[in-house]
């Protein structure tokens, strides 16, 4: 163990990087455990990794507008065809997308069989670079989480199948390329299954969750988004014993 880890100018960019993704993925985690759709974050996070490793292979530079108007249009037409499937066949909705989302990995595995680089981009596209955010690195997230909060709750686009769908796509890809398919899902899920839907106490759960994960990964070493996904579990397993369940449909 070393304090030389708790470093502010590289855990705080990560920190409020980690409440922007939370201030989306706790609403959104809530309509996804109503809707019983568990696993379409990561399915869709899936989906958009595809198109930043397409881009990527095209030659286009990861952090570059190509690979981002790639991803987003990868993600978008995702989210499109699962509601698609939604309308059309409602009760394998949960199969079809797993089924994207191992057929999204497997894709991105064979576009990157012959870049030397594959397993270092798997690895980011997995578990994220959250403790690489930078305060100017900030900006497109918190405007992406800005316009998703004033579409969920301003234009009440939630109570529309489509604009969820496409909601969820724009969030998911914005956060994946910061955190990582790993605590994409769980802050999606963790926070708000542990509170039973509550946003204050998925936000409290949320929050303690990146706070503990950053500092233990500051102080032993550890990568940043596994230590902040087992935080995230082992505070929604105590603080969520009394949650109420969620209603579905």
């Amino acid at each position: 163990m070393t304090l030389d880890g708790l470093q502010p100018t590289i855990l705080l960019p990560a920190l409020v990087a980690g409440l922007l993704v939370l201030a989306t993925h706790i609403p959104l985690g809530r309509e996804v455990l109503r809707r019983g759709i568990i696993f379409i974050d990561l399915a869709i996070a899936q989906i958009a990794g595809l198109g930043i490793v397409i881009a990527s292979a095209l030659g286009f530079e990861v952090g570059g507008w190509r690979a981002q108007v790639s991803a987003v249009i990868a993600a978008l037409t995702g989210a499109l065809c699962l509601r698609w499937m939604e309308k059309k066949t409602p009760e394998h909705l949960e199969a079809v997308i797993g089924v994207s989302f191992v057929a999204a990995a497997c894709a991105a595995i064979v576009v990157m069989s012959h870049d030397p680089h594959a397993g270092e981009h798997l690895q980011e596209l997995l578990v994220g670079q959250i403790l690489w955010t930078t305060w100017a690195g900030l900006l497109p997230l918190a405007l992406v989480t800005a316009g998703v909060l004033a579409g969920w709750f301003g234009l009440n686009l939630k109570a529309s199948p489509l604009g969820f769908y496409l909601l969820f796509a724009l969030t998911i890809t914005a956060s994946v390329q910061v955190v990582g398919v790993y605590l994409v899902f769980a802050s999606l899920i963790v926070p708000a299954l542990a509170a039973g839907g509550r946003l204050i106490r998925a936000g409290a759960i949320g929050s303690a969750g990146y706070v503990l994960g950053l500092l233990a990964s500051g102080l032993f070493d550890l990568p940043a988004g596994a230590a902040i996904v087992l935080a995230l579990v082992g505070v929604a397993t105590l603080g969520g014993k009394a949650a109420p369940k969620i209603e579905h449909r």
